[in-house]
């Protein structure tokens, strides 16, 4: 029996959940996001609460019954609320700076490395570009933009150089021991 499959999500105020067959779409102060989702999986919107109902108890059928639910709960709460992802740049002269909707990073190469960002996602720096935020309504667009920076420069274990999530912990290594006679 899923259980993620089968809470309820309820909807906040000023979020609204269009369902055309297969095609769901979710409005709210946010945005607006849009889904087709797969045809063994149903939705039913009852008084301000949407349900995800599947037709039997297969194996596969159940997968997608907990999947389907935990997509379209993230669909309302980023048409609601938003996703944010938070990066951690450390090392001497590494920083990240706004050019308009760009983030420019330096990184201790010969080059800056200039990410755009995809439509509905927006860049903050802060703490004089030591601190990035990554703000969007979609949760995957997000945290693969999120990944795709911190890919750029990954933390290394002996300093802690690099680019790493807010709540990421790096095991720090300890280096060459001195050499005694």
């Amino acid at each position: 029996m899923s259980r993620i499959g089968n809470q309820p999500i309820p909807l906040p105020d000023k979020v609204t959940v269009d369902i055309n067959g297969q095609d769901v779409k979710v409005k709210g102060p946010k945005g607006e996001l849009a889904m087709t989702i797969r045809p063994e999986i149903s939705l039913e919107l009852e008084d301000g609460t949407l349900f995800v109902k599947r037709p039997n108890d297969e194996r596969q059928t159940r997968a997608y019954h907990g999947m389907t639910r935990a997509l379209v709960a993230n669909m309302v709460t980023g048409v609601s609320e938003g996703f944010q992802k938070t990066l951690i740049i450390e090392g001497v002269g590494f920083a990240a700076e706004l050019r308009g909707k760009d983030l420019v990073l330096k990184l201790g190469k010969s080059h800056e490395d200039v990410v755009s960002p995809p439509d509905g996602v927006s860049f903050e720096v802060e703490n004089r570009g030591q601190l990035v935020h990554i703000k969007g309504i979609d949760k995957q667009v997000v945290g693969e933009l999120a990944a795709n920076i911190r890919k750029l420069r990954p933390p290394e274990p002996y300093k802690g150089k690099g680019i790493r999530y807010v709540d990421e912990h790096i095991r720090r290594k300890a280096g060459k021991a001195a050499k005694t006679a």
